[in-house]
């Protein structure tokens, strides 16, 4: 019997193992091209991981299996053919991954077994969830860049990597080698990842699904400028090619690159023994969402360097270092249903009501999927499962769909023609991604966002009238729409949180003063979409009165100066809503008024104003207010074509580009002369 296993043994591998290796082969051969060259997986990190460590299994099990293009002996995908290449003399290998404790404590017993240690001391550091990339220096010059690549050949990035503010364009400093090849990660930071898909969605382009995705993309792009224009960080974690060593440790090493102007985490620790080490990773995994970059687990690494050459390196990966892996932040689930949600803006979100599952510790059971566009690209419908990802603080999005699992009769979803909140006419205007609810004086879902606007110092400048205030207003049903600030007593705000008589009675103030504005304050203040404080001053100016404004043919918007047709749409469709038209009168019933937006014929007519320095007698918003309520017009920057600069207490560059063209100036006792002779 055993010399029949023997015998067995000796045949190689059975059909089925041989099968199974060439299928993982290519299916991780095709996750990495989605991943590393698309920028675009379809599966999540945890069965990615599942599929490498099978593949592993099957390798180590039966050698013969390894054949020398399986992905465990390499990194990644080959380079794209548009960009140029960079072949990385010190191969930019990857690092084993470890899952659990008891695998970090093997990998640490290995590690001291083959170099006869006792306790290993350990450089302790994140795992930055970005793009590696590689810095060439000669002569503390920036010469190259290049990404991991396949580990053996990468992309040239030079151009992009020069727009990135943390990259060194030339080392600080002395003591650097002559030649210095810094490796590090290229990552978006949380906050940074959210105003970037803000401004996507805002332009009518596709968000990025994570801040990992963008920062490739960004680093990858064609155009430089692009790159530039990319929130983007880089953090050195290592070297490659040194002319000449300059630290034993590797703690030394991340110290002198910080003193090179290079950033460095500041969560790196050196740890004596594997129990330190586990100590770091559990301290990491509890302030994970609350730090500013993503990461997907720690690295650990043999602090001394002339023990890690002994301990040398694997086809794939170093064995003096491993990665600690997170749980996973991505997990397949169910949709059961999706809904609209209405902003506090008026755009409306489609949001995914999914089957509850936990992803990174924490139970998810809805994600957003941003507009409708994105809804038909991923082809999500209402029954399909679907890979989500939760990371950090970032609403928890759908990555891909598994259309293999999609159920019959599985339902497409479509945006409302109507508003779920308050029934207003549901709009998407050309050119947007985002369809909106055009109800945005009434919306209960927009009411505070539409209040805190009304209120803002550039619209009806009602000071005292934070955000704080705003909630308790709307918290406590005093305030539903703009138009009800005007009706509020002093008995309705005394006993409100922080506000005692004298405050309620400041607000009550604040409250009439703004009552006399402008007719572009007043259009500004509305909130309607893409109608800014120039439009709005371009319609008083063109129309004369809020009426003509109001009961403007889209033809006639667009015939206006400056307004496209998108604006155009937008404002038409506004007033067009009967309960928009309602909050309007009953704030003009309140006592809201102003002149007319430009006095034809007074002396201010067609002059115009440049404000600089802090005037005594009134605020700058009410200089503005009051030379274009006599026809002037005020503007940020000094021409040749200003006809005043007004010069007030401590005046900035605009006073002396005003000498410099000769345009006359006045200070504050002249100005008011001239608004007093004007009126």
């Amino acid at each position: 019997m055993a010399k029949g296993e023997a015998a067995q043994g000796r045949q190689g591998p059975p059909p089925g193992a041989v099968r199974r290796a060439e299928a993982l082969r290519r299916e991780i051969e095709y996750h990495n091209w989605r991943y590393y060259v698309l920028d675009s997986p379809v599966i999540s990190d945890a069965e990615y991981d599942a599929l490498m460590r099978e593949l592993q299994e099957l390798e180590a099990r039966w050698p013969e299996l390894r054949t020398p293009d399986s992905p465990t002996q390499r990194v990644g995908a080959p380079p794209r053919e548009d960009m140029g290449e960079v072949r990385h003399r010190i191969p930019m290998l990857s690092l084993d991954n470890a899952f659990t404790e008891e695998e970090v404590r093997d990998f640490d017993r290995r590690l001291r077994s083959l170099l006869g240690l006792e306790v290993a001391r350990y450089v302790c550091e994140p795992k930055f969830d970005g793009a590696s990339v590689s810095l060439r220096y000669e002569e503390g010059i920036l010469v190259l860049a290049g990404t991991r690549g396949d580990g053996y050949r990468g992309e040239d990035v030079t151009p992009n990597a020069r727009t990135i503010g943390t990259v060194p364009l030339r080392l600080q400093g002395r003591g650097w080698p002559r030649v210095l090849e810094v490796r590090g990660e290229v990552v978006i930071r949380k906050e940074d990842f959210r105003r970037l898909n803000e401004e996507r969605l805002e332009r009518g382009e596709s968000p990025f699904a994570n801040p990992r995705n963008a920062a490739a993309g960004s680093l990858r792009q064609l155009d430089p400028a692009v790159t530039a224009s990319r929130p983007l960080s880089f953090f050195a974690w290592g070297l490659g090619e040194v002319s000449e060593p300059f630290a034993r440790y590797r703690h030394e090493v991340m110290r002198r690159l910080r003193q090179w102007g290079f950033a460095v985490s500041a969560y790196i620790e050196v740890a004596e023994g594997v129990e330190a080490c586990l100590r770091y990773y559990r301290r990491m995994l509890e302030i994970r969402d609350q730090a500013p970059f993503e990461m997907d687990g720690v690295v650990y690494k043999l602090d001394d360097m002339a023990l890690s050459e002994r301990a040398g390196y694997t086809a794939r990966a170093p064995r003096w270092a491993v990665a600690h892996k997170f749980p996973a932040e991505e997990a397949t689930t169910v949709v059961e249903d999706i809904f609209p949600s209405v902003g506090r803006t008026g755009v409306i979100t489609p949001v995914a009501i999914l089957r509850p599952v936990e992803v990174g510790g924490v139970t998810v059971s809805r994600a957003s999927l941003h507009n409708q566009d994105e809804v038909e690209r991923k082809d999500v419908r209402i029954g399909d499962t679907v890979i989500v990802r939760r990371a950090g603080e970032v609403i928890p999005e759908i990555v891909a769909v598994v259309e293999e699992k999609r159920p019959q009769g599985a339902r497409r979803w479509h945006m409302p023609k109507r508003c779920p909140v308050c029934g207003a006419e549901v709009v998407r205007l050309e050119g947007e991604a985002a369809h909106r609810c055009m109800g945005g004086l009434y919306c209960p879902a927009q009411r505070k966002g539409a209040i805190r606007h009304f209120a803002s110092r550039r619209a009806m400048d009602i000071q005292g009238l934070g955000q704080k205030l705003v909630d308790q207003l709307v918290g406590q049903g005093l305030v539903e729409t703009p138009a009800d600030l005007y009706c509020l007593r002093k008995e309705d705000l005394v006993g409100l949180e922080r506000m005692a008589e004298k405050s309620a009675q400041n607000l009550l103030d604040a409250l009439e003063r703004s009552k006399s504005t402008t007719l572009a304050r007043f259009l500004y203040a509305l909130g309607i979409p893409h109608v800014g404080e120039a439009t709005a001053q371009t319609l008083a100016e063109h129309f004369g009165t809020l009426e003509r404004i109001m009961e403007a043919s889209l033809e006639g918007l667009q015939q206006v100066p400056d307004i496209g047709p998108v604006v155009a749409q937008a404002i038409h469709r506004f007033f067009r809503q009967r309960h928009n038209r309602e909050v309007i009168r009953r704030l003009l019933e309140a006592g809201v008024h102003w002149p007319s937006p430009r006095r034809r014929g007074g002396a201010l007519e067609g002059k115009t104003f440049v404000l600089t320095g802090a005037l005594e007698g009134m605020t700058r918003e009410e200089a503005k207010r009051r030379i274009e309520a006599l026809g002037g017009r005020v503007t940020e920057s000094v021409s040749r074509r200003t006809d005043y600069v007004v010069v007030g207490r401590d005046p900035g560059s605009k006073l002396e580009r005003a000498r410099a063209l000769g345009v006359p100036t006045l200070d504050e006792r002249a100005f008011l002369r001239l608004l007093e002779g004007s009126g």
